[in-house]
């Protein structure tokens, strides 16, 4: 079954991550899959990581979609202008807009106060957070909203709810994170009369390429890096939010969802989908009363 075939999707910062998590499992549901970022077979980006883009578009073709890789900076107005033409000249349509665009994992001093905090890193951080979405929404959402039911995702890290009673550790990163839920807010409201749809969406405590480095532990052991951090016990893939991205965009009646801040937990229990190894993590419940609450690691109940 194939229930996004014909249906196109541009998954803005998929070079690896939730973005490469989301973009294969978009394929993997037929849809067409643009994957955008600035590290290619032939440059890389300041992260200096292998993933490249062509890698996300090969995933993409073998999951059983098509996957067209495109350089991009997101914060050159130019380039984005481009991709969108391009992909309104080669598709004539944009169904799905995944604002995954980040690029700042290494530029966040965590307990560090303001005045003591980088100047430079902190504004960089936001320009990546939040510029590179505000861009690519201003070129591309013209061309989601030509068909009804299209649907935005704005890509973050926490709830409204959690971020609203949790300091994320720097006043760059909090500011970042928080920013992006109220952005999918304010263009839920500016989407309704096109009957489109926006929200935003974060994953839990993801095994991404750069945290599965961080513990010196790859997907297959990932275990491991429970004996350095007990609470990693509930972690989950890059591809669990990516089946959250698919289930919101093939139920017809994803409009209830307009503006509202969601979880890749929180949907997997709505919708019923789960993660590579048949698990369902809560992730930011756990954190809640779990983690926070100064209890002992156990994911039972939470997977």
């Amino acid at each position: 079954m194939k229930p996004l075939r014909g249906k196109v999707a541009l998954v803005a910062g998929g070079t690896r991550g939730a973005g490469r998590g989301i973009a294969v499992e978009l394929g993997a549901a037929g849809a067409t899959v643009y994957v955008t970022g600035r590290t290619t077979r032939t440059q890389r980006s300041e992260y200096n990581r292998p993933e490249t883009i062509e890698e996300t578009a090969d995933l993409v073709n073998q999951a059983g979609g098509e996957g067209i890789a495109v350089p991009t900076d997101h914060l050159d107005p130019s380039q984005v202008q481009a991709l969108v033409a391009r992909i309104e000249q080669e598709q004539n349509r944009l169904d799905i807009l995944v604002n995954n665009i980040w690029g700042a994992e290494y530029l966040a001093e965590w307990n560090v106060p303001v005045w003591e905090h980088s100047l430079e890193r902190g504004l960089r951080m936001l320009r990546l957070a939040i510029d590179t979405h505000i861009i690519t929404s201003h070129f591309a959402l013209p061309l989601l909203i030509k068909n009804k039911n299209g649907l935005l995702v704005e890509m973050t890290d926490g709830t409204a709810e959690y971020n609203a009673k949790n300091y994320r550790l720097s006043l760059f990163y909090d500011l970042a994170k928080t920013s992006v839920i109220r952005m999918a807010w304010a263009l839920a409201h500016e989407l309704r009369p096109y009957q489109c749809t926006a929200v935003s969406l974060t994953p839990g405590w993801m095994r991404s390429e750069i945290m599965l480095d961080h513990y010196g532990v790859s997907e297959d052991n990932w275990r491991d890096a429970v004996g350095k951090e007990p609470h990693f016990v509930i972690s989950e893939t890059p591809r669990f939010v990516g089946r959250a991205v698919v289930a919101l965009a093939r139920d017809p009646y994803v409009s209830r969802w307009n503006g509202c801040s969601l979880s890749s937990g929180q949907l997997a229990q709505e919708y019923g989908f789960t993660d590579l190894d048949g698990s369902q993590p809560d992730c930011w419940r756990y954190l809640v009363e779990v983690q926070n609450a100064g209890k002992p690691a156990d994911a039972g109940g939470y997977r």
